[in-house]
């Protein structure tokens, strides 16, 4: 798939998140109205779930282009995950083809969706990436910081990697910020910057959902 990922791609994507989200579990979504109605955006999610893209996917206020890994993309999820236009990424380098669609998808005022912290885990929010600085600082995008707080509990889990079904899971969106200093410089000091910048607000949002939810 060359060119901009499809925003009619990205909210059909909505629309089948909202099914699978309200369908298998009892979402409690606080502070969607924090995230920019129009104009680019770039919303960071922590990572603790195997379902989280189409948990923010179902719950965001706009249509979603979520960078994935290409692990991913396989058998026929490779064509659906285009078809519905999100981003496949190779981690194991810089993907050139990846950074110039998540580039345009900004460039056309879309809202792009990132794990900083690139894989599942803890979703703490304690190692991040560089890619998230680069996007926001080159771009100039406002950062909306994301929680998905589902049970962490195995109990009546049914599949590894996800809240059990029926179970509450709260979203809280954060307030927008803007990652860069100001001044639009692209330096590896500035990213580096950027990027404690970026973890410092996103671990005090992701404090401040857990204070909030009382998970």
């Amino acid at each position: 798939m060359s060119g901009t990922p499809s925003l009619k791609g990205a909210a059909l994507g909505r629309r089948i998140g909202i099914g699978l989200m309200y369908g298998l579990w009892k979402p409690r979504v606080l502070g969607a109205w924090r995230v920019p109605a129009s104009g680019p955006v770039i919303l960071a999610v922590n990572h603790a779930h195997n379902i989280d893209g189409p948990m923010v996917m179902g719950t965001a206020p706009r249509p979603l282009h979520f960078l994935i890994k290409k692990e991913a993309y396989i058998g026929p999820l490779g064509p659906f995950l285009d078809g519905i236009g999100q981003v496949k990424v190779d981690r194991t380098g810089t993907d050139r083809g990846a950074v110039t669609k998540a580039l345009a998808v900004l460039e056309h005022g879309g809202a792009l969706g990132i794990f900083p912290e690139g894989t599942r885990g803890e979703g703490d929010f304690a190692s991040l990436r560089a890619g998230l600085a680069y996007f926001a600082v080159r771009s100039g995008a406002p950062v909306v910081p994301v929680a998905v707080l589902g049970s962490t509990e195995r109990q009546g889990r049914l599949v590894r990697g996800l809240p059990p079904f029926k179970s509450r899971v709260d979203v809280v969106f954060g307030s927008a910020f803007d990652a860069g200093d100001g001044t639009g410089r692209r330096t590896r000091t500035a990213l580096d910057q950027a990027t404690v910048r970026i973890q410092s607000r996103l671990t005090a949002h992701l404090a401040d959902a857990k204070r909030l939810t009382g998970r």
